[in-house]
C-alpha cells in the first residue's frame, strides 16, 4: 500500500489524460512493464549504486523524503513545481510516464526503505502488483477520466497527496533520526 500511495496511478491521471492529449497513443504495456523493471533493479542493485557514488541509504531516503513533500504538495495545493520537457509520441510511454512519473525517485527511495523493513520477495509482489494495477489505469484512463469527472480526480489527487505527505514525514523523520544517531 505504501507503494501504491507513493507511485499515485490514480492521482496521477490527469497526467496521463493530459499527455495522451499531447502526444496521442500512449502505450500502456511498456510504461508499466519498463517502470517494473526500473523499479525491481533499483531494488536489487540501488543500494549498491549509492554506495559507489558515497551515498547511504538514510541520506538517500531524506532526499526521497523531500521530493516526497513536493509532490505531495503539488498535489495537494494544484501547483506545478516540476515543469515537464516537451515530448513525442515515441518516447512519452517511457519519458515522462515510466520514468519518473511511476518509477520516479520518490517510488525508488520508497523500495529501499521497504527492503529495510520487509522481505525482497513481499516487495517484489508489491511492484508486481501495482505494475499491473498501473496498466489497467493507463489502459482505462479515459474511462475513469469520464466515471468520476474532474471533481472526482481533483478529490482522489488531494487524499493520496496527504497520504503521500504523510509518508513524506514518516520517511524523513526516520531517517533522520538514524543519521543523527
Amino acid at each position: 500500500m505504501v507503494l501504491f500511495a507513493v507511485i499515485d496511478i490514480i492521482g496521477n491521471i490527469p497526467i496521463v489524460i493530459d499527455l495522451r492529449k499531447k502526444v496521442g497513443h500512449i502505450q500502456s504495456e511498456k510504461a508499466a512493464i519498463i517502470a517494473g523493471i526500473i523499479m525491481i533493479l533499483f531494488l536489487f542493485l540501488g543500494k549498491s549504486i549509492l554506495n559507489l557514488i558515497g551515498i547511504d541509504v538514510n541520506s538517500f531516503a531524506v532526499a526521497g523524503a523531500f521530493i516526497l513533500f513536493f509532490i505531495a504538495l503539488e498535489m495537494i495545493l494544484g501547483i506545478t513545481l516540476y515543469k515537464e520537457e516537451s515530448t513525442n509520441a515515441m518516447t512519452a510511454s517511457v519519458f515522462p510516464l515510466a520514468f519518473p512519473l511511476i518509477a520516479g525517485p520518490g517510488s525508488l527511495t520508497t523500495l529501499l526503505s521497504l527492503r529495510a523493513e520487509f522481505e525482497v520477495e513481499n516487495i517484489i509482489v508489491a511492484i508486481i502488483a501495482n505494475v499491473i494495477f498501473i496498466y489497467i489505469v493507463l489502459k482505462t484512463s479515459s474511462r475513469i477520466e469520464r466515471f468520476l469527472g474532474a471533481n472526482g480526480i481533483n478529490i482522489i489527487r488531494k487524499v493520496f497527496g496527504v497520504v503521500l505527505l504523510a509518508i513524506a514525514v514518516k520517511l524523513f523523520a526516520h531517517n533522520i533520526k538514524v543519521l543523527f544517531n
